[in-house]
């Protein structure tokens, strides 16, 4: 599928919008507004933006099961136009998270793939934690992913998930050192560079995305997925530059899309100057506990309009205090994120007296 500006591959990992009316409860199945789910998708596609689907800002491993996943990955490729760009995860969420076989979780990726591949639409592979539990070290972690490469019809992006976005994955590459995991991460791009596309790299360390961005081959992207310094890292340097696969780029979609048109027009300093005042909103949405930031992002949704009601899958709408969710109100208001403030302050002030605390009295 097609991309729509020229400067830079932009994706948004798009999040899932829960039914309101099933058990969406911790540990259920998780239960889906198919509609509204990809009636966002739509919305991101309208505004030139790729989708990133079924990743972790949709959930994956935090309420969105396999079964929802496999339906959301047939249900966005079938909505998708010739020209809208759409990359799909690929992971293993049907073994636990715990010691297996290297052989499973290999037969599991590829299960995973041919629904993605099956559906026409690009495939991300994700990390899995079985394989942070099983591996032995690095080269079985080289095995695999050339396997697995292997087997994928055109090219791949490579999702390197930091620990912080899932403790579960610590030590993945075959070691807890950054530097040396990455120099695994390096080899295994390097070794299947025909099937590379490129790498999304999700560690929340400027500096260490840029080093690896120069070692990439050529013609293998670095898609940043640092939340906390995509403008600088989108806009690059003399030596080169990251493209997006970006979950902050899920609610600023509309600014996203408005900076990579100026980036296109050749204004990086307007570029700078669109996104910049997003990023304490993006580090309020993202801060510690980082996996939490789900909750920021479809809260925004919400208060934003795009849909009627801030529950989610997992129950996962309780994972932020009312004290974190207002300061990113206060942020996403200061930054003009929000396009109806009569809404936003109505959903807002029910949200604080089902709180137990008074509405803000704004004039």
């Amino acid at each position: 599928m097609s991309r729509k500006f020229d400067s830079r591959v932009i994706y948004s990992a798009a999040h899932v919008v829960a039914d309101p009316t099933a058990d969406n409860g911790p540990g259920r199945p998780a239960a889906v507004d198919w509609d509204a789910t990809i009636g966002y998708r739509r919305h991101l596609w309208d505004l030139g933006l790729g989708v990133a689907d079924a990743m972790d800002t949709a959930q994956r491993g935090m309420g969105l099961d396999w079964e929802a996943t496999k339906e959301l990955i047939r249900r966005s490729a079938d909505a998708a136009d010739a020209g809208d760009l759409l990359a799909c995860g690929v992971g293993t969420d049907q073994l636990p998270a715990e010691e297996t076989t290297l052989e499973a979780i290999r037969a599991v990726y590829l299960d995973q793939l041919a629904v993605v591949e099956d559906a026409g639409a690009g495939t991300i592979l994700m990390c899995s934690r079985a394989m942070a539990a099983t591996a032995k070290g690095p080269d079985d972690y080289r095995a695999l992913y050339a396997d697995l490469l292997g087997e994928v019809s055109g090219k791949a992006i490579l999702h390197w998930l930091g620990p912080m976005f899932d403790p579960a994955l610590a030590g993945y590459w075959g070691s807890t050192d950054l530097s040396e995991a990455a120099d695994v991460f390096v080899d295994i791009i390097t070794e299947n560079a025909s099937k590379v596309d490129g790498v999304k790299m999700s560690l929340l360390d400027a500096d260490a995305e840029i080093a690896l961005r120069r070692r990439l081959p050529e013609g293998v992207r670095c898609y940043t997925g640092d939340d906390f310094n995509y403008p600088r890292l989108i806009a690059g340097d003399d030596q080169g530059y990251s493209d997006a696969l970006l979950g902050i780029f899920d609610p600023l979609a509309p600014l996203a899309a408005k900076a990579a048109q100026r980036l296109d027009d050749g204004d990086t300093e307007g570029f700078r100057a669109v996104l910049d005042p997003t990023v304490p909103l993006a580090r309020k949405v993202f801060e510690a506990p980082t996996f939490n930031y789900k909750t920021g992002v479809v809260f925004l949704a919400w208060l934003c309009g795009h849909q009627d009601h801030f529950r989610m899958v997992g129950g996962l709408e309780s994972a932020r205090t009312i004290g974190h969710l207002t300061e990113v109100y206060d942020l996403a208001e200061a930054v003009g994120l929000l396009p109806d403030r009569a809404l936003a302050e109505e959903r807002f002030d029910a949200l604080l007296k089902v709180a137990g605390q008074p509405p803000r009295g704004r004039p």
